[in-house]
C-alpha cells in the first residue's frame, strides 16, 4: 500500500491555462505520514518567471533549469499510485495536469486531499486558510512561505497535526493505488544523453532572515537519472 505525495507549485501567474511552472516540490509520505523522499527543483517556463516579490524567483535563477518535460517522468513516477495532497490542491493538480497536457500526457483522476479543507473543519480559530494562516494556527513556527520545498514541507507538518488533532481520512490510499498512471522514458538534459541536472532552491528550515523580502534564494544543481 503507497501513500501520499504532497506537491507544491509556484507559478508564473494565476492561471494554467495561460502561466506555467515554475518551480514544483513533492514529498511522498507513507501511510502513517512518515517521510520517504523529498524532490523539488526549479523549471525554465520558457519566458518571463512571472511575480519575483512573490516567489522570490529571478529570471536568471531559472537559466540552466530543466524544462517540464525533462522531469516529467520522475514527477510521474512520485505521483503514481498516491493521494494527491496539497493545501488548495485542486490549484496545484491545476498546474501539473495543464503542463502534462502540453506534453501529451493525461494525468489521471486519483483521490485528493486538500489541507486547507481539513483546517477550515479543525482551525476554526485561524484568522485566515491561507498556508501561513493555517499552520500559525497550528503552532508549527516558521517556514520559507513561497518555495515549493518549504510550502511542501509545510503542508506536510499541517496534515500530521489535522490526523493528531482530528481525522486526515486514510481510506483514500488503497484507491489510490488502484488507479493505472502513465509512463515516460528517461528525461535527459537538452542536446546530450546527460541526467538531467537539477536546480534546487535552499529552503530554510525557519523564518527569512531580516530584510530577506524580494531577495533571492540560493541554488544548487543535482542529477537524477
Amino acid at each position: 500500500m503507497n501513500g501520499y505525495a504532497v506537491v507544491d507549485v509556484e507559478a508564473t501567474g494565476r492561471s494554467p491555462w495561460r502561466h506555467r511552472v515554475v518551480e514544483v516540490a513533492v514529498v511522498q509520505l507513507d501511510a502513517a505520514l512518515r517521510t520517504e523522499r523529498e524532490f523539488a527543483t526549479l523549471l525554465d517556463p520558457a519566458g518571463p518567471v512571472g511575480p519575483t516579490h512573490v516567489h522570490r524567483i529571478a529570471q536568471e535563477d531559472v537559466v540552466g533549469a530543466p524544462r517540464f518535460r525533462q522531469i516529467a517522468p520522475w514527477l510521474l513516477e512520485l505521483l503514481a499510485d498516491r493521494v494527491l495532497v496539497g493545501h488548495h490542491v485542486t490549484c496545484d493538480r491545476a498546474f501539473l495536469e495543464r503542463e502534462f497536457a502540453r506534453i501529451g500526457v493525461v494525468l489521471p483522476t486519483v483521490p485528493t486531499l486538500c489541507t486547507m479543507r481539513l483546517a477550515r473543519r479543525l482551525l476554526p480559530q485561524a484568522g485566515g486558510f491561507g498556508l501561513s494562516a493555517c499552520v500559525e494556527a497550528a503552532g508549527l513556527g516558521w517556514f520559507p512561505a513561497h518555495t515549493a520545498l518549504g510550502d511542501a514541507q509545510a503542508t506536510v507538518e499541517l496534515l500530521r497535526h489535522c490526523r493528531r488533532v482530528g481525522s486526515a481520512a486514510q481510506e483514500p490510499v488503497p484507491a489510490a493505488a488502484a488507479v493505472p498512471w502513465p509512463r515516460l522514458a528517461p528525461g535527459r538534459s537538452a542536446g546530450s544523453r546527460e541526467p538531467v541536472r537539477l536546480l534546487r532552491r535552499w529552503a530554510p528550515l525557519g523564518p527569512w532572515p531580516a530584510g530577506a523580502e524580494g531577495s533571492r534564494p540560493l541554488v544548487g544543481a543535482a542529477g537524477y537519472e
